[in-house]
């Protein structure tokens, strides 16, 4: 994968953590949320969160201060 497919690929991940993270909100909300599917969509975005720092940390360069 290339720097700018993984660049890519970040800004895709992170649209999809805040969609995510606006939907658990407007389940949450709710009278009666689903508390399952409110605990698959954290655990989604946990393992987004985690893909993103490895892309992040990938992309960005190690300095030896």
């Amino acid at each position: 994968m290339t720097e700018e497919e993984m660049r890519k690929r970040l800004a895709a991940l992170r649209v999809e953590h805040r969609d995510l993270d606006a939907a658990i909100a407007a389940l949450t909300d709710t009278d009666g949320p689903d508390q399952l599917r409110v605990a698959r969509l954290k655990k989604r975005k946990l393992a987004l969160k985690d893909q993103i720092a490895q892309i992040e940390d990938y992309l960005t360069p190690d300095i030896i201060a």
